[in-house]
């Protein structure tokens, strides 16, 4: 088995004289200073596959089982070769856990053999203190046993931008894709004509002036009276279309168009399997192609007809408060379905596969160590915790793949 890694104070050392290097290569930089871990010599195996602890002729065989059971500990005991009655031997192990206090455990015989008698919990990570007592004699051996385990000094660690949290409750906000355009509402674009037909004497607006409802837009002089009449804004918006000028004939044609632009309408397609989980009033975050910012709304309407794709149209009102939407621009969202409160959840940017298992890292002062996790429902940012952390313990929530690619280098095993 080889030690965890640990990043020493040369590693600190070399961090300061980076200076003004660019920041994109300060992880790269500072694991390259990473100590390299020492190797061990690999521990003394007995006839069942386990860890052989020795005092001279005294011997322990240490064994962790977990062949259709759940992990344990299961010893044999020998002296001067041969075999000891189990029943003659007390036997206590106590695994001392980074953070997380003592594993107590005691042995009962079981035909040749000392089964322990808790389960040996993920991760297999622990000081091993053993204490046997067989004939008036008293034993002791205390090892090592860590995986998933590496340390970095603090400052490193922030220089690296290693972030934590603390793992507690959370609120799921579970969603559904939905894509679309945005358009104007109806009744947000209002074309002007004249009442009667004439000369257009004055246009009082031009393509792109920001008009107030009743202002003059036109004044015109009638064929039939000869009298001159304005025609006023409907509404407040803008001139969007224009298409006389002065001196024309009104000839019964539209002559300005007025656009509303204060809101805009995304509007959405969902598919049938969606159906049900979509109601009015269900919140709604979207991504407008082009623009950086995000928006976010609530779903207004429900279009009672479905298009050619079975798709139904939700709507959510915008409004256009930076003049920065267009009608047509493509829309990217997520529709709200449902809200759950979990006891206790961690962010999905710490996790990180180790072996078998999903996990994230727990910080205990300068160290760090895997936690197994037993996941449950997500959304987009947070995903429930249902076994393998406790509440409250600092994980590593951004650039924890530092923590998995040391650890990885070190090459710590899991050792039975």
């Amino acid at each position: 088995m080889k030690n965890n890694s640990t990043f020493s104070s040369i590693s600190l050392a070399l961090l300061l004289n980076i200076g003004m290097a660019t920041s994109a290569f300060l992880p790269a930089t500072i694991m390259a200073a990473s100590a390299p871990a020492a190797e061990q010599a690999e521990p003394e195996k007995g006839p069942h596959g386990g860890r052989m602890l020795r005092d001279n002729e005294f011997a322990l065989e240490l064994a962790i089982f977990e062949t259709g059971v759940p992990p344990e500990f299961r010893v044999w005991v020998t002296d001067g070769g041969k075999a000891v009655d189990p029943t003659t031997v007390d036997l206590n192990i106590k695994l001392t856990r980074l953070g997380d206090g003592v594993d107590d455990i005691n042995f009962v015989a079981q035909g040749d053999l000392l089964r322990g008698d808790m389960q040996i919990f993920e991760p297999h990570s622990f000081v091993v203190t053993i204490t046997a007592k067989q004939q008036g004699k008293s034993y002791r051996w205390q090892y090592d046993n860590f995986e998933g385990r590496t340390t970095i000094e603090q400052a490193v660690a922030e220089a690296m931008d290693i972030q934590t949290d603390v793992a507690g409750p959370a609120t799921l906000h579970q969603t559904i894709p939905a894509y679309g355009t945005l358009a104007l509402p109806a009744g947000a674009e209002r074309t002007i004509a004249a009442r009667f037909d004439g000369e257009i004497t004055k246009l009082h607006v031009a393509l792109g002036d920001t008009v107030k409802t009743s202002q003059t837009l036109l004044t015109i002089e009638s064929n039939e009276s000869l009298q001159p009449y304005q025609v006023k804004a409907p509404l407040t918006g803008v001139v969007t279309q224009q298409f006389a000028g002065n001196g024309e004939q009104t000839a019964g044609r539209a002559l300005l168009t007025i656009s509303d632009l204060s809101h805009y309408v995304a509007k959405l397609a969902v598919y049938p399997n969606d159906y049900q989980k979509v109601r009015l009033g269900s919140p709604v975050n979207l991504k407008v192609e082009g623009l950086d910012n995000k928006y976010s709304g609530s779903i207004a309407f429900v279009e009672p007809q479905v298009r050619d794709d079975q798709a139904r149209i939700v709507w959510v009102m915008l409004p256009n408060s930076q003049n920065e939407f267009t009608a047509g621009s493509f829309v990217t969202a997520q529709i709200e379905v449902a809200t759950i409160d979990v006891p206790l959840a961690v962010k999905r940017t710490g996790l990180q596969a180790f072996r078998d298992f999903t996990v994230v890292y727990a910080k205990i002062g300068e160290q760090y160590e895997v936690r197994m996790l037993e996941l449950g429902r997500n959304d987009g940012e947070w995903i429930e915790v249902l076994g393998g952390l406790k509440p409250g313990t600092e994980y590593v929530s951004q650039n924890s793949f530092i923590l998995k690619a040391d650890i990885e280098k070190s090459g710590a095993s899991h050792d039975h």
